[in-house]
């Protein structure tokens, strides 16, 4: 059992599904200490798992949350941990987050802050080798939903070679926590 670090729902527990490998609270309190005040923005958690990020995201004061997640059972928690905390702000697309990137697309929807932490060890056959982090980062890069001053925060494994520019997107900041690196991207006009 996992709980928020901070803000309106501080100390609140967050279910979590079995099987999962959640953003350690660490970690957690790091991305959002380094974003610092999100009162207000849109976020929207690609690979949610539980829902986690976002939620913290929400109980920091973020006014549209969007979860994308496609495994029953993590649907099955998130949906849970929403219920608990009865929030109101929060959509839910059961899908991969490709082909939720291009419904967001199609809809004209940007998102002030996108987080994505797909499962490590995943998707190495993607692209001559590249992680699903990595294919998830291109396309972002090509299906533009990031709003012109906004963040993507990627989450992953050390070993995964994430570049300093691609495409549109250039390298802003790099974290690194143990085995896990935070990677945050904005548009290189930005």
């Amino acid at each position: 059992m996992m709980r928020i670090t901070s803000g309106e729902h501080r100390g609140r527990k967050v279910s979590m599904p079995a099987g999962i490998r959640p953003t350690q609270e660490k970690v957690r309190k790091a991305v959002f200490d380094i974003l610092g005040d999100i009162t207000g923005l849109s976020f929207l958690e690609l690979f949610a798992g539980s829902g986690a990020v976002g939620l913290e995201a929400v109980s920091r004061g973020v006014k549209e949350l969007a979860l994308v997640e496609y495994n029953r059972d993590c649907l099955a928690a998130i949906r849970k941990n929403i219920d608990s905390l009865k929030l109101k702000a929060c959509s839910i697309y059961p899908k991969e987050a490709e082909d939720a990137v291009k419904i967001f697309l199609k809809e004209g929807r940007k998102f002030d802050i996108i987080f994505l932490d797909p499962p490590y060890y995943k998707g190495k056959a993607i692209r001559g080798g590249d992680s699903l982090t990595k294919k998830t980062l291109q396309t972002l890069s090509s299906y533009d939903i990031l709003a012109p001053c906004g963040f993507i925060i990627c989450q992953h494994f050390k070993k995964d070679d994430l570049p300093a520019q691609l495409g549109v997107l250039a390298l802003l900041k790099r974290k690194v926590y143990g085995d896990t690196v935070v990677s945050f991207y904005v548009k290189k006009e930005a």
